[in-house]
């Protein structure tokens, strides 16, 4: 069976991908994150891992409970990669899951005190990049 060769003209305005405004987006957001991970590893932490702590913190700074939910909702992030992410932080006594009094079936998220130190380290070094990166 031999494949037939697409005419790429018909089927996309761009004749390369990098010419593509979705793939320059991916292309760039993967190289922000393979970069900040990098400056996040003498931190054991990924950007991820950082966003959630960030996340939580911001979310519950007027004493609110934050649930695991509201996390998922903030970050616009799979509800299963956020449920992954959190167990990890959990198990490294970052965060603390429980049953949120509010709603039985969702988890409340807070940071432990490793977990807001871990942060206060980590703030600077991401914003720092941030501004070396976007500028």
């Amino acid at each position: 069976m031999t494949a037939e060769k697409l005419d790429w003209g018909k089927i996309s305005a761009f004749s390369e991908p990098s010419l593509s405004p979705g793939f320059t987006l991916w292309h760039d957001f993967m190289r922000w994150q393979r970069e900040l991970n990098a400056r996040l590893r003498s931190l054991e932490l990924t950007q991820p891992q950082f966003a959630v702590l960030a996340v939580c913190a911001w979310l519950s700074r007027e004493g609110h409970e934050v649930t695991q939910h509201a996390v998922v909702d903030f970050l616009g992030m799979d509800r299963m990669h956020i449920s992954q992410i959190a167990s990890r932080l959990e198990q490294s006594g970052l965060i603390e899951r429980r049953m949120a009094t509010t709603d039985l079936r969702a988890k409340h998220v807070e940071l432990t005190e490793k977990g807001r130190k871990l942060l206060a380290k980590a703030m600077p070094i991401v914003e720092e990049f941030d501004r070396a990166f976007f500028s």
